[in-house]
């Protein structure tokens, strides 16, 4: 029976349990004691590994159990897809697991699974940890019929920013697509994705500054003094106006993090380095958060003032 454990991510189904010698009232007690967890029918995982999991490692086990039994034609695709190939994933439904099936059978919606029907050629799908997944190109045009253009975007920059597919290529998917049902804002989409934003605290303010007309600053500026000497490179400039906004987030402050630093130690240097900035350039600096994007009309409220306040003085 050890054999059932020998990979301790596995996704462990009913029948293989029975088959290794468990029964039914066995598997109801693994589940009552909390070492195993029931998943979805028929399907279970070692509690351990469910409980060190966030959401999208959770999403990626209910797709592999979804997949083990699905019909043999099934691909994983939108959320689905975006997940298994390590995509940054923001304001999604994790709840339903995305597949498609390649046969041309009728798409539903049955007990957490969404079926799609649509032609997937052959190009079109990959293996992704052994599983068949649908393209990186293909699985962000998807993701646009279930998510907003702002989730879309997060997940766009992100493959972009890893140099895992070009602007050129998700340009060429959203025109091979274009007559989809549901995808409407991916040519917006097209206009809006940029891989320097690739982090989604970045991505996001940049889809905020987008919505609310504001003038476009220059991501990922690098900001230098009078001889041209680098100051620090700043998420977002407005060089016209003097003004540079930095985005706070602990992910960003996790990235940033040398060997043997705490988080207040980056905090600390980074506002070091944006004082030196503003002391050696007079520019000024708007500095937003995770809280103030989810107040986008205040935050751009209070970014307009500023860039006016600015435009202004000069």
């Amino acid at each position: 029976m050890d054999d059932l454990f020998r990979d301790p991510s596995a996704v462990i189904l009913r029948r293989e349990a029975l088959a290794d010698g468990y029964d039914d009232r066995t598997i109801r007690q693994l589940v009552r004691s909390g070492v195993w967890t029931r998943i979805r029918r028929g399907a279970y995982v070692l509690s351990d590994t469910w409980g060190s999991l966030d959401d999208v490692g959770r999403h990626r086990l209910l797709a592999r159990a979804v997949l083990r039994t699905a019909h043999p034609s099934a691909v994983l695709t939108h959320v689905s897809a975006v997940a298994e190939h390590g995509g940054a994933l923001w304001g999604v439904d994790l709840s339903e697991v995305h597949i498609t099936r390649t046969d041309g059978k009728a798409g539903r919606r049955e007990a957490g699974i969404v079926h799609h029907c649509g032609g997937l050629a052959e190009s079109e799908v990959c293996s992704v940890n052994g599983l068949p997944v649908s393209g990186i190109c293909r699985s962000i045009v998807e993701l646009s019929a279930i998510a907003s253009l702002e989730s879309c975007l997060v997940t766009a920059n992100w493959f972009l920013g890893q140099k895992t597919v070009c602007p050129e290529e998700l340009v060429a998917m959203t025109e091979h697509v274009r007559f989809w049902p549901g995808t409407l804002h991916k040519h917006v989409l097209t206009r809006l994705f940029d891989g320097r934003n690739q982090w989604p605290g970045e991505a996001r303010t940049s889809y905020v500054l987008w919505r609310a007309q504001l003038p476009k600053p220059e991501p990922q500026f690098e900001v230098r003094d009078a001889d041209g000497h680098l100051l620090g490179v700043v998420d977002f400039a407005w060089p016209e106006y003097g003004v540079f906004l930095e985005f706070d987030g602990r992910i960003k402050y996790e990235r940033l993090r040398r060997k043997g630093e705490t988080i207040e130690d980056v905090i600390l240097r980074e506002k070091r380095r944006e004082e030196q900035i503003c002391l050696a350039t007079g520019w000024v600096c708007i500095r937003i958060s995770w809280d103030d994007l989810a107040r986008p009309t205040t935050t751009a409220r209070r970014i307009r003032a500023v860039l006016e306040g600015r435009r202004s003085a000069h």
